[in-house]
C-alpha cells in the first residue's frame, strides 16, 4: 500500500516501473555528474476528480496511466538538472499545472547508476549495487502548489568487512546457539532514509553522495561491538556532517555469511548466509 505525507486519501492511481534514460552524448556535464541520467519512476494521483471512475466507470477526467508513462518519459528531456530531488519536484510541478483538475501528486524516483568505464566519456558500465531515490510530494492549495514532503534516501548498500567486527556478551539461556565472536568476517546491507531541515536544503545537489561516502567511510574505519553500533555512528556522522538533514533512518539487515573453514584470522571460505537474517533499524533526529 502506498501512503501520502498528506494524510489518508479515499483513491488514487497512478504508473509505476517507469524507466527513462536521458544521454548526454556530447558529454558536456557539470563536474562530478554522469552524462548517463537513469531513473526508475513512480507517479501516484490523487483527487475528487477521479472519483466516478470507481464509482460509476465513467473515465471523463481520468488521465490513462499510460499517458502519465508517456509523459514522464518526454518531460524528462525538458529537466536540465542532475539530482533526483529536483526530478521528482520538476515532474509534480509540470503535471498538476498540465492537469489542473487533479489535486495532488506523489513522485518517486529511484536512480539507474551507471559511470564510466574509460577516458572520454563515450563508454558506461552499470553502477550499484546500491541505488540513490528520492520522493517529493505536492498539493494544490487554491492558485498554488505546495510541497508536502522531500524525502531522500540510498537503498541496497552491500558491505563486507574482512575483520574488526565483533559480537559477543549477549543474553544466554535454552534459546542460544550462536558462540562468542570476537573477529568475523562482516557482510551486511544496509538501507538509509533521511528529510530536511527546510524543504528547499533537499534540491541543493550533494545529499545522497555525501551520506554514500559516510556510510562507506566509517563502515571501513570503525572496529565495532554490533551491527546496531555501526549504524548508530553512521547516523550520528550524518547529522554531525550534513546540518541540512534533520532525521535520519536506517535499517540493517545481518547477512553474514556461514563458515565452511578458517585458519586462524588469517583465511577463510565462506558461503552465503542462510534465508533467516537480523533485522535491525534505527532512527536518529537533530
Amino acid at each position: 500500500m502506498e501512503r501520502f505525507a498528506s494524510g489518508w486519501k479515499r483513491n488514487y492511481y497512478g504508473k509505476g516501473d517507469v524507466t527513462v534514460y536521458r544521454l548526454h552524448r556530447d558529454g558536456a556535464v557539470p563536474e562530478g555528474c554522469c552524462a548517463v541520467f537513469g531513473a526508475n519512476v513512480l507517479m501516484l494521483l490523487h483527487g475528487d476528480a477521479f472519483w466516478p471512475t470507481y464509482t460509476t466507470g465513467d473515465n471523463t477526467s481520468l488521465i490513462a496511466t499510460d499517458s502519465m508513462k508517456n509523459f514522464i518519459q518526454r518531460e524528462t528531456l525538458n529537466y536540465t538538472g542532475f539530482d533526483l530531488e529536483s526530478y521528482c519536484r520538476f515532474l509534480c510541478d509540470k503535471f498538476l499545472t498540465t492537469y489542473p483538475h487533479t489535486a495532488g501528486a506523489q513522485v518517486s524516483a529511484s536512480e539507474i547508476p551507471y559511470s564510466g568505464v574509460a577516458e572520454g566519456g563515450m563508454a558506461f558500465a552499470p553502477g550499484g549495487p546500491d541505488r540513490a531515490f528520492a520522493r517529493v510530494e505536492m498539493s494544490r492549495s487554491g492558485e498554488s502548489l505546495d510541497i508536502v514532503e522531500v524525502r531522500s534516501g540510498i537503498r541496497g548498500f552491500r558491505l563486507l568487512r574482512l575483520g574488526g567486527s565483533a559480537f559477543h556478551g549477549f543474553v544466554r539461556d535454552l534459546y542460544t546457539t550462536l558462540p562468542d565472536i570476537k573477529n568475523r568476517p562482516l557482510h551486511m546491507w544496509l538501507d538509509v532514509e533521511w528529510s530536511y531541515t527546510d524543504i528547499e536544503v533537499a534540491f541543493e545537489d550533494g545529499a545522497a553522495k555525501k551520506v554514500r561516502r559516510i556510510v562507506h567511510d566509517v563502515f571501513a574505519a570503525f572496529e565495532s561491538g554490533s551491527i546496531q553500533e555501526v549504524i548508530y555512528q553512521i547516523g550520528c556522522r550524518v547529522l554531525e556532517d550534513i546540518p541540512a538533514i534533520s532525521q535520519i533512518d536506517l535499517e540493517a539487515n545481518n547477512r553474514t555469511w556461514d563458515t565452511i573453514v578458517e585458519q586462524g584470522d588469517l583465511i577463510g571460505i565462506y558461503t552465503d548466509a542462510r534465508p533467516p537474517y537480523g533485522c535491525l533499524g534505527l532512527s536518529l533526529r537533530r
